[in-house]
């Protein structure tokens, strides 16, 4: 077996890190909304707004992480004939026994609909719960930054459209990741050691 080195220690972390984080604030934010009582409101506010600072810190540390090391290049969108080849795969192709048409290399590991959907989440669902929730955590300031009309209900449901967004992306990952790999389960041994392992 011959191994190809994808995923450093760093990308590891910051990935398991976000994951539970991730879980801890869907679990606490549906009990804020009421869907079901666990923890208790108070204790799920309590532990939702510091599971919420650690992402946003963890966030930013993937942020230097990707600028300083060249990694966000890993995040650039294909061409249209690209993601359209890998669309085809994944809706006909995958069940007929089609030759993947991505070929993984180190300095482009993630293929075109991986990119996309990675991309979508880092710069446009995070930042609209980022800034969302930084907007409800301090709504009492509103005045100072001239929101004092802005309905505090508005800033609410869009969060909640962020958490959905997130949510739903969870079942499509996790399918992806633990069907479509050469060996069973290759990609989630792979963000667990770091590597790929090749017959060959």
């Amino acid at each position: 077996m011959s191994q190809i080195y994808y995923f450093s220690l760093f990308e590891r972390f910051w990935h398991w890190s976000q994951a539970i984080l991730i879980f801890g604030m869907l679990i606490t934010g549906f009990e804020i909304h009421g869907t079901y009582q666990l923890l208790g409101y108070e204790q799920a506010i309590n532990l939702h707004t510091i599971m919420a600072w650690v992402l946003i810190g963890l966030w930013l540390l993937a942020l230097f992480w990707h600028t300083t090391t060249g990694e966000w290049r890993q995040y650039l969108p294909s061409d249209a004939d690209t993601m359209l080849s890998m669309v085809k795969y994944y809706l006909v192709g995958i069940f007929l026994g089609a030759p993947h048409p991505f070929h993984r290399k180190r300095v482009e590991k993630h293929n075109p609909m991986q990119r996309m959907a990675y991309l979508i989440l880092t710069m446009v669902i995070s930042p609209i719960i980022w800034l969302s929730g930084i907007l409800y955590l301090f709504y009492q300031y509103w005045p100072l930054i001239g929101m004092s009309g802005t309905s505090l209900g508005l800033v609410a449901a869009v969060h909640t459209i962020g958490a959905f967004a997130i949510l739903s992306f969870i079942p499509i990952h996790l399918y992806l990741t633990l069907t479509t790999s050469e060996e069973p389960f290759g990609y989630l041994i792979e963000m667990i050691v770091g590597h790929e392992r090749k017959r060959g």
